[in-house]
């Protein structure tokens, strides 16, 4: 399971022109699931995403996480990010979940998210989605579980 955080001033997913989920101060989290990911990864991921110390206290050192700085996050499923790019000049996709898996595990992260008090705004899974985002530091991380 693969979650690329990016620390954001603001950010909205959009589906045919409509926004669907939109956040202020926080975390986009772009997520993609791999065949063997699973519920408990799900969840340990999830609260790793909701912990994870990215945002700067007052002296300027990553020491604070989403919550501390009262933020948001904002999640849109992408399977792109499990592309195998180690040969030729075209990604391979077999090493994204198949999508009746992703699904499922993509909302399993969105709702221990929920259960750690955040509200999730999320893309629409499966949806050609248009994300906008004012990445903050610029600060991006590779989370993976």
């Amino acid at each position: 399971m693969i979650a690329l955080l990016q620390r954001v001033s603001e950010a909205s997913v959009s589906v045919d022109n409509n926004v669907v989920g939109e956040i202020d101060q926080g975390l986009l989290v772009l997520l993609a699931i791999e065949p063997e990911d699973n519920k408990e990864k799900a969840k340990r991921l999830a609260e790793r995403v909701a912990g994870y110390r990215i945002f700067e206290d007052d002296s300027g050192k990553m020491n604070l996480n989403v919550r501390q700085i009262k933020g948001e996050i904002l999640v849109v499923s992408q399977f792109t990010l499990a592309a195998n790019t180690s040969k030729g000049l075209r990604p391979s996709f077999t090493s994204a979940a198949r999508p009746e898996l992703s699904k499922a595990l993509y909302l399993h992260f969105c709702q221990r998210l929920r259960q750690l008090d955040f509200a999730v705004p999320t893309g629409v899974f499966g949806a050609d989605m248009q994300v906008r985002l004012l990445n903050d530091g610029p600060v991006t991380i590779n989370l993976q579980c």
